[in-house]
């Protein structure tokens, strides 16, 4: 029996375990993939070989030859934000039950960092890319697809999906975030705040430009105050920074309501109002976020928060790839938009 391999040395094949066991390479692979053709005795051999030499099965070729890699690509924005954290949950619930499996890389709102995952995907011959894109790059993405490797976007609207180099082939799941922007404006201003301020972050990425859009617009029809206050990033402590910024204002001038884009910046603005500076929320300042995620419900004042249904929304991407792959050339390459909703707390008057 030969001896376990060297750390370091060549990975041990068929051929390996075949001649230590003194078999042929065809009885080897019988003992992995049909054992019950194999006698007991070549079994036990080719068993004690494996175990001896310290051999690892290695599907991913034939997996590949066939066209049936078990492995799904996810590229999000950031999975420090647990809204991408519940779409990839979701698309791990609905890969799981397919025995399939889910490997998530967070671009971090980098161009370069999204390219470098989708080209690594690419290469790895994953089963297909679910895409939650920075919107830089509108070639790479319909480029891997015409290449054979199917791509969903994933919180991305109907006009990107649309317009994605030119093809009108890329399927799609995403918010109506201009209806989102909307509701929460509409809302603040059904509870009578007049000066409304957006606070945004990353206005190129096409989520925030549509809140933004859809903010401006009920504010404008409303007749209110509006204006735009930028953060450095979409994160709680830029929030907090520009909570700062609106507490040193004069309080004539500060505004009586504050929309974020999404919860971590409104968590910061929450922050630094109503714990580091005692400026009453909602009495003084009115509050809504955009996701509704676990830190909006369990928040020192509970926040008002557009929610979106992160984990259907994963549970469905991974839904639309299946359908691609099994439909192929007839596949519909469908766009599925949800319907944000606006759930009400203490952080708005509720």
């Amino acid at each position: 029996m030969a001896t376990t391999r060297p750390v370091g040395k060549k990975p041990v094949g068929m051929k390996d375990v075949a001649r230590a066991a003194g078999v042929s390479v065809g009885t080897v692979s019988n003992v992995l993939n049909r054992p019950e053709q194999v006698s007991a005795d070549r079994r036990a051999r080719v068993e004690a070989a494996i175990a001896e030499l310290g051999y690892v099965r290695n599907d991913a070729a034939p997996q590949l030859k066939m066209g049936r890699s078990r492995t799904v690509g996810a590229v999000v924005l950031d999975l420090a934000n647990p809204f991408y954290a519940d779409v990839v949950g979701g698309m791990e619930a609905a890969a799981e039950a397919s025995a399939l499996a889910v490997i998530a890389g967070s671009s971090a709102n980098r161009l370069e960092r999204e390219r470098l995952y989708l080209s690594l995907f690419e290469e790895q011959r994953v089963r297909g890319i679910l895409l939650a894109s920075t919107g830089g790059d509108r070639d790479l993405p319909a480029a891997i697809r015409r290449r054979g490797t199917p791509v969903v976007l994933v919180e991305d609207g109907i006009a990107d999906g649309r317009d994605l180099a030119g093809d009108p082939e890329m399927p799609s799941v995403s918010v109506d975030d201009v209806a989102g922007g909307r509701m929460a404006v509409e809302h603040l201003v059904g509870a009578g705040r007049r000066r409304i301020a957006v606070v945004a972050a990353r206005r190129d990425i096409r989520q925030v430009a549509e809140r933004e859009a859809g903010a401006r617009a009920a504010a404008e029809e409303a007749g209110a105050r509006f204006e735009v206050l930028e953060a450095d990033a979409l994160t709680v402590l830029a929030g907090r920074e520009v909570g700062e910024r609106i507490v040193s204002m004069p309080r004539a001038e500060r505004p009586d309501a504050v929309f974020c884009v999404n919860d971590l910046l409104a968590v910061g603005v929450l922050q630094a109002c109503a714990f580091r500076h005692e400026v009453a929320v909602p009495e003084e300042i009115a509050i809504v976020g955009y996701d509704d995620i676990e830190f909006a419900r369990s928040a020192i004042v509970p926040l008002t928060s557009v929610s979106q249904p992160a984990d259907l929304m994963g549970r469905t991407a991974l839904a639309l790839l299946e359908e691609e792959i099994a439909q192929g050339a007839e596949a519909q390459h469908r766009r599925i938009v949800f319907q944000p909703e606006l759930v009400v707390r203490e952080s708005s008057g509720a």
